[in-house]
């Protein structure tokens, strides 16, 4: 399924995302030169409806005469075009391009065999940094994550913004992955179609072709917000909802959305539950895999609610992507943790 080119295909970069499918035959990884040989591993369009990625790149790469005078080299892989061509985070059938990398706890399929190609071809390339770009659905700020408590990792997320997420699932994710092999950190630009979102990852990316090394001097908690996912809130399969009166069995609230980044006391209601309790219509996963609902919400008087206070991430309103991945993310603050971070 993979295509390696080593260059960009001719007039690529006027094209928008879902005409990607009209010049690269499939998911493509495309190594371009540039002064420093340690490149930049840039991943877009994992999900084919979260276009920021790629929008940031080709105004980039224009800037660099089509990528042939970059100040360090980058190998570029732009993923799920068939997804994007459809405007869909991914087609019915398969899987989450951003939940099949190595580590992945999926079954094993051609798109997992393909992102464990990509990463032993980086190996010997001994990448100097991996960026993966994502929009969100909900209103969220930009924010960087990483999946280890590392100098390097923390003071390339802050190259982005003092707000930094840390998890540890869900599994199969490509910074996961990249980890191994340099730092690594995930955007998230906000949402689909806000220009400032493919500026900001624009300005980062080139400000990472520009580093000549990663700092080694410890990250301040003056300096960072550090946030730690504590679990993945999903709502089971057969389970309906809706924003609504009337639409569904969990029925949340119209603003939801706007509860990211916020820190919720407990009580706070999310939603209206018509019949069973959270714990029989909701799945809550801990960072080790642990069903946990019980542990952070609760039912009084028809509402769903927080049992203890927490700040959500990644709340959305689009019943699509609740379907597909999950319904939000729940965070503590992360700062004495900073000590650890080696």
């Amino acid at each position: 399924m993979l295509h390696e080119l080593n260059n960009l295909p001719q007039g690529i970069l006027q094209l928008e995302a879902h005409e990607l499918t009209t010049a690269l035959a499939g998911p493509s990884l495309i190594h371009l030169p540039g002064r420093r040989p340690e490149p930049l591993f840039v991943s877009v369009l994992m999900h084919g409806n979260e276009t920021v990625g790629w929008d940031a790149v080709r105004h980039l790469l224009a800037r660099y005469e089509g990528g042939k005078s970059l100040p360090r080299a980058m190998s570029l892989f732009i993923g799920n075009i068939a997804a994007a061509a459809e405007g869909l985070r991914r087609l019915p059938g398969q899987p989450d391009y951003n939940r099949v990398w190595p580590g992945s706890e999926e079954a094993d399929s051609e798109e997992s065999r393909m992102m464990a190609q990509i990463v032993e071809i980086m190996r010997p390339r001994h990448p100097f940094a991996s960026i993966d770009v994502h929009n969100n659905t909900g209103f969220n700020p930009h924010y960087a994550c990483v999946n280890r408590l590392d100098t390097t990792f923390l003071h390339l997320a802050l190259l982005f913004g003092r707000t930094v997420v840390y998890f540890l699932r869900p599994k199969g994710v490509q910074s996961m992955a990249f980890a191994e092999l340099c730092p690594a950190v995930t955007l998230e630009c906000g949402k689909v179609g806000q220009a400032y979102g493919a500026t900001h990852a624009d300005q980062f990316l080139d400000a990472c072709l520009h580093l000549s090394l990663h700092p080694q001097h410890p990250v301040s908690a003056q300096d960072i917000d550090l946030f730690h996912t504590v679990a993945r809130v999903t709502v089971l399969p057969d389970v309906t909802i809706g924003f609504v009166a009337g639409q569904g069995e969990i029925i949340f609230e119209s603003d939801l959305d706007r509860m990211n980044f916020q820190e919720l006391p407990a009580g706070t209601p999310l939603g209206r539950i018509n019949g069973s309790a959270p714990v029989d219509l909701l799945d809550v996963r801990d960072e080790r895999g642990r069903e946990v609902a019980s542990d952070y919400f609760t039912f009084k008087e028809g509402l769903l609610c927080l049992r203890r206070p927490v700040m959500p991430s990644m709340l959305t309103k689009d019943t699509n992507v609740i379907r597909q991945d999950c319904l939000c993310y729940l965070m503590e603050r992360y700062g004495a943790h900073l000590k650890d971070a080696k």
